[in-house]
């Protein structure tokens, strides 16, 4: 499983590292972000084009990936200034278009690993034309911004509706890596972890439910130990590896009515 993790702080991005996380994000995108998810329990990354040259310098082992806005009339400033900054993966966002697609790929060309984050109903709909696009190295499903887009009631959603399996199997077919969603440590995420593994996915987000919504070195290693609870993931997927479909889809099913319990007690906390 490839670890996604979102930081501008050089200290936590060491501590990422050490703990496991494959990818540590600096995050660029603000277009359209702060309208989308107004409201929501998330957070609007305060990063700067800046914070690529420290968090690159303190990696030795983990990538640097850089999301970038949407595409725009910056997106080839934002694309060079990455690029020259040395980011390892560039990730496109909030994409709807083939078009969108194809011009973020020529742009980065072979310089950096080229990552979508599929994540809109537009995408969705157009995903066999977009995945013909030759160049792209991983797709990263986003639950958040897919499940808004649809207006769903929970980020989980798209889960129980075999959408997200849909993507899985469409992007399987095309011989290109991907993930969906975050989770959270392995006490609160073991049937989402279940579901990745049942899927073929081979990415995810580590999300700030993880580190207790800690953002600094001092307040995350006070709360928790991240390469423990990685460990934990890892040793579950491990064991996964001798389940039958049975106990997968067990597993399914039991992600899905808690995803639907949680969905009704939303509503009824609204009435």
């Amino acid at each position: 499983m490839e670890y996604i993790s979102i930081t501008n702080e050089v200290k936590l991005a060491q501590y990422f590292e050490y703990c496991g996380i494959d990818d540590i994000m600096v995050d660029l995108e603000i277009i359209g972000k702060k309208e989308r998810q107004n409201g929501l329990n998330t957070v609007i990354s305060a990063h700067s084009i800046e914070d690529i040259d420290k968090i690159k310098k303190c990696l030795t082992k983990s990538k640097c990936l850089v999301r970038i806005n949407p595409i725009y009339e910056g997106t080839e400033n934002e694309i060079e200034e990455s690029i020259a900054r040395k980011a390892d993966i560039i990730m496109l966002p909030m994409f709807k278009t083939v078009k969108e697609v194809e011009i973020f790929v020529e742009l980065v060309g072979e310089r950096a690993m080229k990552y979508l984050l599929l994540e809109t109903p537009q995408a969705l709909v157009r995903v066999d034309d977009i995945l013909d696009v030759d160049g792209i190295d991983a797709v990263h499903i986003g639950l958040n911004d897919l499940s808004i887009g649809m207006g769903l009631d929970f980020l989980y959603e798209p889960l129980i509706g075999s959408i997200i399996e849909y993507l899985c199997q469409k992007i399987a077919h095309k011989k290109i890596k991907y993930g969906f969603g975050g989770v959270s440590r392995l006490e609160k995420g073991k049937l989402i972890l279940s579901e990745h593994f049942r899927l073929g996915s081979k990415m995810v987000i580590i999300n700030r439910d993880f580190r207790k919504y800690k953002d600094t070195y001092e307040e995350v290693i006070k709360e928790i130990d991240m390469k423990e609870e990685i460990n934990k993931i890892n040793s579950y997927l491990e064991s996964l590896i001798d389940a039958g479909e049975y106990e997968l889809e067990q597993n399914r099913l039991q992600l899905k009515a808690d995803i639907q319990k949680q969905i009704k007690t939303m509503f009824n906390n609204t009435k």
